[in-house]
């Protein structure tokens, strides 16, 4: 029988692993493109952000500047990202997501999503009604 009133070092320990493993899953499951996590965090962030320099990639993703360049120079070769001029520094330049490359995060938005729903719909309705409860402490948490 679960403890009717756990820890919150348990909490903490059983909430990281099953969102660990939730992530992990719909990584492996949803990821077309076969990109790695640090490319489609660059695409990402890209998407979200707008141009952006290497550096407030780098900044933005809590890595090396010269690690963040070899990732965008791949995603580059690949016609994924695009270089465009900085629009007040000539010294900089800005990177975007091309037509390619936003096509590539829908893809991936998609997939995540179609496996979700697919693993939700297993769920027997208690399951989901629980779930659906959680969501909301579960946000809550995250913006503590």
């Amino acid at each position: 029988m679960a403890d009717p009133d756990p820890s919150s070092d348990a909490l903490a320990a059983d909430l990281t692993m099953a969102v660990g493993r939730l992530l992990r899953r719909l990584r492996a499951e949803a990821n077309p493109s076969e990109l790695n996590l640090s490319q489609m965090g660059a695409l990402a962030r890209l998407e979200q952000g707008g141009p952006m320099t290497t550096a407030d990639l780098a900044r933005a993703e809590l890595m090396k500047p010269q690690s963040m360049g070899a990732i965008l120079a791949s995603l580059e070769q690949e016609g994924l990202i695009e270089r465009q001029p900085h629009p007040t520094d000539r010294r900089q330049v800005h990177f975007v997501l091309t037509d390619a490359g936003a096509a590539v995060r829908t893809r991936h938005r998609a997939a995540k999503r179609d496996w979700l729903v697919r693993a939700l719909a297993e769920l027997d309705p208690p399951a989901r009604r629980t779930l659906a409860a959680a969501i909301p402490i579960i946000q809550q948490v995250g913006e503590t």
